[in-house]
């Protein structure tokens, strides 16, 4: 069974950093696409990062320059370092995988609380 377990969520001061990560375990599937969505209360859940197989990373407007995605492979680890955090980033962030075949798993949410 395909897990996603993230971490590294918690409070931050406005302009603070934060790195977030997410381990997937039990997947015997060739890892395409890793990513992190967030939802705020009352929002939608939106896209704010991806990042490739072979590395390529691709980024929401609003992170774009504040927020880092990278993954290991050696360690089906995923990461978004996130810096110069800002009230609107406050959400629930989850990790998402996308796998060959096509299949698509979601984590449980790490909180982000940004506030003075």
């Amino acid at each position: 069974q395909v897990q996603l377990v993230e971490s590294g969520g918690g409070l931050v001061q406005p302009g603070g950093s934060l790195r977030l990560s997410c381990v997937v375990s039990g997947s015997s599937l060739r890892i395409n696409y890793m990513g992190w969505y967030r939802q705020a209360p009352g929002k939608e859940r939106e896209w704010v990062a991806t990042i490739s197989s072979v590395g390529f990373a691709n980024y929401e407007d609003s992170v774009r320059g504040r927020f880092t995605i990278s993954r290991d492979n050696a360690k089906n680890t995923v990461y978004l370092q996130m810096n110069n955090l800002k009230p609107e980033d406050a959400a629930v962030y989850y990790c998402k995988l996308g796998t060959i075949p096509q299949m698509v798993y979601w984590g449980q949410g790490t909180q982000v609380t940004v506030s003075s």
